[in-house]
C-alpha cells in the first residue's frame, strides 16, 4: 500500500500527532468487539475509510483486503467464488470489519477442523507507533518471508499497531454437509470426539450443550456418505442444522442468547481453553464444549479465581469473555518471562504506548 494513498495517509498523520502528544488511540472498525478484552480507552481512531479489496486470485486461493472492509463485503466475495474464510470467524453484529477480525483472532465452529485466524494469515501492512508503513510477509502461500510477524496480529487486539490491510488464504465451500445428533452426557460426548478424531472421518465441527452432543461433517460427498453410514446418531436436516451452526459461530444461539440475559444480571460468560482430552470442569453455571473439548464456555456468576483455577489445573487458561465488570481483567496474567516478551514488542512497534492501551494485557 502506498502512504499516497489519501485514507492511508490520513491515518499515518492521526497517529503522528497522537504520538507526538502522547494520546491514546482506540482502533475501530465496525465497534461490533468493543466487549472484548479490556475497556476501549483514547480517542477513536476510524479505520473505515481504508476500504476495498486489494487483489483476489481465486485460482490462488489468496485474497489482500484494507483492514476496514466489511467482513460481510469479503465474504459475499468469496462466496461467488464458491469460497470461504474457512475458520468461520464470529460476526456478534453487523458492521465488523476484516481487520477487527485479525486482531480479535477469534475463530467459529470449523476451528476444529481448519484451524484459527492465524494459520490464514500470509502477510500484513501495518502502521507502527512511529507512523511508518510496515510490510509483512507475501500475498501467496508459499511467500514465508516475515510470515511469523505477519500472524503476531492475530489475536494482538491492535497493541502493536494499526492493521492496514492483510492478505488471507480461503478455501473452497466443502461439496457436501451434514449433521449429526446424539444423546450423550459430557464426559461420553468428549471421549466420542476425540475417538472419532483420531480416525480418517471428515469431521469439520463439534458442539455438546445440555445433554446432546451435535457433530458437522464437511468435505467430499462420498466421505461424508460414508461417515453418515459409520457413526449412527440422528441426521439433522439442514433447514435445523444450518441456522444452529449459524447461532454458534455468531453466539445468536440459545445458550448464549441465555448467556447475554445472565450477563445482563450479574452472571459472566468465559471461555475455557484447554486440552482437548480433559473431563468435564466441575464447575457451577451453564457449560457449552465445543473444538472437541478444547473450547469450554460457561456462563456462571462462580468468582474468577474460580475459573481461572480450574482452567489451570485442566492444563489451559480462562477468559472473561463478557461481563459487566471486568476490573479483575479479561485476561490471566502473564507469566513474567512472557510479560517481558510482550513489552518488548509493544515497545519495539508502539515506542509510545498509544494502540490501545489495556487493552490485551495492563500495562501494554
Amino acid at each position: 500500500m502506498a502512504v499516497s494513498d489519501p485514507a492511508l495517509a490520513s491515518l499515518v498523520d492521526r497517529i503522528r500527532v497522537a504520538a507526538a502528544a502522547g494520546q491514546p488511540l482506540c482502533i475501530r472498525g465496525g465497534g461490533t468487539k468493543d466487549f472484548y478484552g479490556g475497556a476501549p480507552i483514547g480517542e477513536p481512531l476510524d479505520m473505515r475509510a481504508l476500504a476495498g479489496i486489494s487483489r483476489y486470485e481465486p485460482s490462488e486461493l489468496v485474497v489482500s483486503v484494507r483492514a476496514g472492509t466489511p467482513l460481510a463485503e469479503l465474504e459475499a466475495a468469496l462466496a461467488e467464488k464458491n469460497q470461504c474464510l474457512a475458520f468461520e470467524p464470529p460476526r456478534f453484529d453487523e458492521g465488523g470489519t476484516v481487520g477487527g477480525m485479525v486482531a480479535a483472532g477469534l475463530a467459529g465452529p470449523a476451528r476444529l477442523s481448519m484451524g484459527g485466524v492465524r494459520d490464514y494469515v500470509l502477510g500484513a501492512t501495518m502502521i507502527n507507533g512511529r507512523g511508518e508503513v510496515l510490510s509483512f510477509g507475501g500475498q501467496v502461500m508459499k511467500n514465508v518471508a516475515g510470515y511469523d510477524l505477519s500472524r503476531v496480529l492475530a489475536g494482538s487486539l491492535g497493541v502493536l499497531g494499526v492493521i492496514a490491510e492483510v492478505s488471507l488464504k480461503v478455501l473452497p465451500m466443502p461439496r457436501a454437509v451434514a449433521t449429526l445428533r446424539l444423546e450423550l452426557d459430557a464426559g461420553s460426548a468428549i471421549r466420542r470426539v476425540n475417538e472419532l478424531l483420531g480416525q480418517p472421518l471428515p469431521l469439520n465441527a463439534s458442539a455438546w450443550w445440555d445433554g446432546m452432543l451435535v457433530l458437522r461433517l464437511a468435505g467430499a460427498e462420498a466421505a461424508v456418505k460414508s461417515a453418515l453410514q459409520s457413526l449412527g446418531g440422528e441426521r439433522v436436516v439442514p433447514a435445523m442444522a444450518d441456522p444452529f451452526w449459524l447461532g454458534l459461530r455468531d453466539h445468536r444461539d440459545e445458550f448464549f442468547v441465555g448467556a447475554a440475559r445472565a450477563v445482563d444480571t450479574g452472571a459472566a460468560l468465559w471461555r475455557l481453553s484447554v486440552p482437548a482430552v480433559s473431563p468435564p470442569l466441575k464447575l457451577s453455571g451453564e457449560q457449552l464444549v465445543e473444538w472437541g473439548g478444547a473450547q469450554r464456555w460457561i456462563c456462571t456468576s462462580a468468582p474468577a479465581a474460580t475459573l481461572r483455577e480450574a482452567a489451570a489445573a485442566a492444563g489451559g487458561h480462562a477468559v472473561l469473555f463478557r461481563a459487566r465488570d471486568k476490573a479483575g481483567g479479561s485476561f490471566a496474567a502473564l507469566p513474567p518471562a512472557l510479560q517481558r516478551v510482550h513489552a518488548g514488542l509493544k515497545k519495539s512497534f508502539d515506542p509510545a504506548g498509544i494502540f490501545n492501551p489495556g487493552r490485551l494485557v495492563p500495562g501494554l
